[in-house]
């Protein structure tokens, strides 16, 4: 009977394994040029617009730093003024080269004009001014138990404050009275529903927000909500991207409308960048090129181990301890 129980155990899970499905794409070109370039380590932790890697350097929109920030130091953002903002994940955030203490684990922080935007890991959020050490501005929200590990940082927009909560809210704070002006939810209602994304279409003034689950764009005329399951998203000039855990990459207008889409069977997209057209990582080897209107695709065979984490910022695409720059 045991040798019964072992080899019908064996025969579910090779039935398992053998009935899991790949994204297999026909026609793979190998008409492009992709350099890979070496970087001197690794990456080791990583939000949507930087990393860390093993060295203690870090990866930003202006590339890789020369400097190294101190030991058991990660990346959260760039202040207004270019200053690295870090946190060491206990009582410890580093601005340039100034350390300060805090009350609470830091998960996400945005500097500008001396006010300090800090979210904290118990979903706490506060507005310090960094000459006066003064908080000008702070709430307790409820504790969020599981995260998506994409948390992105406050974003100053104006005279307003953006705070990207745990808990699938936006809390918007005017940056003349310090006071809480609106309190927008995105995703209240999910497991997973903290804030990943967080865009200023300046064309036409439109915040675009995301959650795992769901796609929000705010304007002075109107608030929209559309749901998708999110693996990546990216804004590019007036247009909005996403690609979705089912395979499916979606362009749309800052109101959400889908102006095209195209569907990638079994498909799991890794991320999303931009050159002069739209490019997505797919985890069997693939780079997906799409023309403006999605009328035309090339796939191309970029081999990389999908098991290491990556990220794209603008036209770079970083992995493991390589990158390539988009054509």
């Amino acid at each position: 009977m045991r040798y019964f129980l072992i080899s019908l155990s064996a025969i579910f899970l090779f039935t398992a394994c053998s009935g899991k499905k790949y994204f297999e794409p026909e026609d793979v070109s190998s008409n492009i040029e992709l350099n890979k370039e070496s970087m001197s380590s690794s990456i080791t932790s990583m939000n949507k617009i930087g990393a860390t890697l093993d060295n203690k350097k870090v990866i930003t929109a202006q590339g890789i730093s020369s400097f190294e920030l101190p030991e058991k130091f990660d990346f959260l953002n760039v202040s207004a003024d270019g200053k690295i903002i870090a946190t060491n994940y206990i009582n410890k955030i580093l601005i340039g080269n100034e350390e300060r203490i805090v009350k609470d684990v830091v998960v996400a922080a945005s500097l500008k004009d001396n006010k300090l935007a800090l979210v904290y890991s118990n979903n706490t959020i506060e507005l310090i001014d960094i000459k006066t050490n003064k908080t000008l501005y702070k709430e307790y929200l409820p504790i969020s138990l599981a995260n998506d590990t994409r948390i992105t940082n406050p974003y100053f927009m104006g005279n307003l404050i953006l705070f990207p909560t745990l808990n699938g809210k936006v809390i918007i704070v005017s940056a003349l009275t310090n006071e809480s002006i609106r309190n927008i939810s995105v995703d209240p209602d999910s497991e997973f529903n903290n804030i990943i994304s967080l865009n200023v279409i300046d064309g036409s003034q439109t915040l675009i927000v995301a959650s795992p689950n769901k796609v929000v764009s705010i304007s002075s005329k109107e608030i929209i909500t559309k749901n998708y399951e999110v693996r990546d998203i990216i804004v590019n000039k007036e247009d909005v991207y996403i690609a979705t855990i089912d395979g499916q990459i979606i362009k749309l207008t800052p109101s959400l409308v889908e102006v095209t889409k195209k569907k990638y069977k079994y498909a799991k997209i890794h991320a999303l960048g931009f050159s002069d057209s739209l490019y997505a990582v797919e985890s069997q080897g693939y780079l997906i090129n799409l023309n403006h209107d999605f009328t035309d695709d090339r796939i191309y065979k970029f081999s990389f181990d999908n098991k290491e984490r990556m990220i794209a910022i603008g036209n770079k695409i970083y992995f493991d301890s390589k990158y390539i720059t988009l054509p």
